[in-house]
């Protein structure tokens, strides 16, 4: 499985003539969540600390925020690379997880807080409750979530809390692509200035 962004707001299928979608390379690119600045931009360099503080999502007393811009910090030419339809927008075509073949499971999207994949008790993936994560995610094979969509809370592997990339429809029976979209929504009253460096991983088992 490869997986890849949209780098551009049009609502075009992996593969089609005028798409734009950008391999991510998972030993050298990452996610930077962010609210945005000329300096954290689509196009622009990787940004520095300081850069990104600067453009820092705004936290609320009182209300839950929801965080803006998704970026690919692409290591192949050192720019970000901004998953435009990325986030609590009406959107199908923001990540795809493309395929060359079979699978003997359903492929299932899930948020750990280590690359070991057996901790998920970070603030941000809800502090040991699983439906309190913040990293929200939507199953868009069949088409777009619709506004302001809720998700599944990831969170580990329990089943409420894993998305299924085949909209539960099972095992994919040959190669094709897979659609999601992703978010992060900050509770209101949540006022910790934090860096949180969740992992993400798609998994499945073959034949």
């Amino acid at each position: 499985m490869d997986l890849y962004i949209n780098n551009i707001a049009d609502e075009l299928s992996y593969g089609v003539s005028g798409s734009d979608w950008l391999e991510v390379d998972p030993n050298a690119d990452y996610f930077i969540f962010s609210t945005g600045s000329v300096a954290v931009a689509d196009g622009a360099a990787i940004p520095s600390e300081t850069e990104l503080d600067r453009a820092a999502v705004q936290l609320d007393a009182d209300n839950p925020v929801n965080v803006a811009k998704y970026f690919l910090a692409d290591d192949t030419d050192s720019k970000l690379k901004e998953v435009i339809n990325a986030g609590n927008q009406d959107k199908q075509y923001a990540f795809a997880c493309v395929f060359d073949g079979a699978t003997a499971s359903e492929p299932q999207l899930e948020s750990w807080n280590n690359s070991d994949v057996d901790s998920y008790n970070a603030v941000e993936l809800g502090s040991g409750i699983p439906a309190s994560s913040w990293y929200k995610a939507t199953c868009t094979k069949e088409g777009t979530p619709g506004a302001d969509w809720i998700g599944t809370p990831l969170a580990g592997s329990g089943a409420s809390n894993v998305l299924l990339l085949n909209n539960g429809d099972g095992v994919l029976s040959g190669a094709g692509e897979l659609y999601f979209n992703f978010k992060i929504v900050i509770p209101g009253g949540y006022l910790t200035p934090s860096l949180h460096t969740p992992i993400l991983v798609v998994t499945w088992t073959e034949n």
